[in-house]
């Protein structure tokens, strides 16, 4: 692979996580939760890395911070948990969020919850007319993502907030914020979100780990039982290396958002307009909505996706379709179908993204690249 331009998917471990990782994996190695030193030793890093992480988050509490095995268990936990805790008998989640609310949602209907999807306009950007309308029919839950996993459009969480709260101030908040850590502030403090999602591997930690942030007193039922860890709220032996080295990936990603939004910016704007003068057809996707910085949506009029990402593979170019394959059927979208997008359109749509370590000038070199293969098609 000589670029790799799929950092929305996951990005590279940075250096003071793999530290971080590498320590902790040769001296903490002992489960936590026992009760002798060796166990003590494993606790207090854990509960260290809970601090620290409690701060970055402005959270209250360094205890409200539930660790979990995946940014999609922190969003089943926020969506599920909640809402079995609450007593309420519907969620509402905007239309263009991560599978893993979509599902988490949808799978509360077995317990006769009743669903409410928040359209998205074609810009990219959640409906706040729906959302005030969604928050009238009083959910236990709503949900919008902070950021755009596909296009990468930022959604003004802070707004959507105040709007649930004239409308019913006991609406829990969600945003899964995986995609956004990177380059935005998604503290309690900031977003004025209940429950906030994140995930390790997005911002340069390990794979499987991630976390809730959890406002201080808000109730959560547990969607994994055991040994009751997590207070409670989550059981499972504790990934202690893998906490200790998201923690320290979150540190270094939070220090250095404002390089991280200049510099994938700078290279995502010089790949786009590169492609598009060399491509005269192509269209990005909302480009002029606040996008994320790292996160390049393009539609290639006539070129189906899934032959230019087999083009681009063999190039060298690692990148993502718009449509997802699944259970052998091309499927568009749900987020371009949201957006306006037809099933043709959406399926000629293909993202680029980048990450904290994409050298300087990658963006040019990766137009350069993509435009060969564009006419080889």
């Amino acid at each position: 692979m000589t670029m790799y331009l799929d950092h929305a998917a996951t990005t590279t471990m940075r250096p003071e996580a793999w530290e971080a990782f590498e320590a902790a994996a040769h001296s903490l190695d002992r489960n936590a939760s026992g009760q002798h030193a060796e166990a003590r030793k494993a606790k207090n890093a854990l509960e260290e890395a809970r601090e620290r992480a409690a701060t970055l988050l402005g959270m209250e509490r360094p205890h409200d911070i539930v660790f979990t095995g995946s940014g999609t268990e922190a969003d089943n936990l926020a969506i599920i948990g909640a809402s079995l805790a609450s007593g309420r008998r519907s969620v509402a989640v905007s239309a263009i969020e991560h599978d893993a609310v979509l599902n988490a949602a949808r799978s509360l209907e077995r317990f006769d919850f009743s669903v409410d999807l928040v359209p998205a306009l074609r810009s990219g950007v959640v409906d706040l007319d729906a959302i005030g309308a969604a928050a009238a029919s009083k959910p236990a839950v709503l949900s919008v993502m902070t950021g755009n996993n596909e296009v990468g459009v930022i959604q003004p969480i802070a707004r959507i907030v105040e709007i649930v709260r004239r409308v019913d101030r006991e609406i829990l908040v969600h945003t899964d914020a995986i995609q956004a850590f990177n380059s935005e502030d998604v503290s309690l403090e900031e977003t004025g979100a209940d429950l906030v999602s994140l995930s390790s591997h997005k911002f340069g930690g390990p794979k499987g780990v991630g976390l809730l942030a959890v406002r201080k007193g808000v109730r959560l039922e547990p969607i994994i039982h055991g040994g009751g860890q997590e207070a409670g709220r989550r059981a499972g032996t504790y990934n202690v290396a893998g906490i200790v080295a998201m923690v320290a990936a979150m540190e270094t990603a939070a220090a250095d958002r404002a390089s991280f939004k200049n510099r994938t910016g700078a290279e995502r704007d010089v790949f786009e307009s590169a492609v598009l003068a060399g491509h005269p057809g192509a269209k990005v996707t909302a480009r002029t909505t606040e996008r994320l910085p790292h996160i390049s949506h393009i539609r290639f009029p006539g070129i189906l996706a899934e032959t230019f990402l087999i083009r681009l593979d063999q190039a060298g170019i690692a990148a993502a379709a718009g449509s997802a394959c699944q259970s052998g059927a091309v499927e568009p979208s749900h987020v371009l179908t949201a957006m306006g997008f037809s099933d043709i359109a959406a399926g000629e749509c293909v993202r680029f993204s980048f990450g904290w370590d994409t050298p300087q000038g990658a963006g040019w070199r990766a137009a350069r690249s993509v435009l060969d293969v564009l006419g080889a098609l």
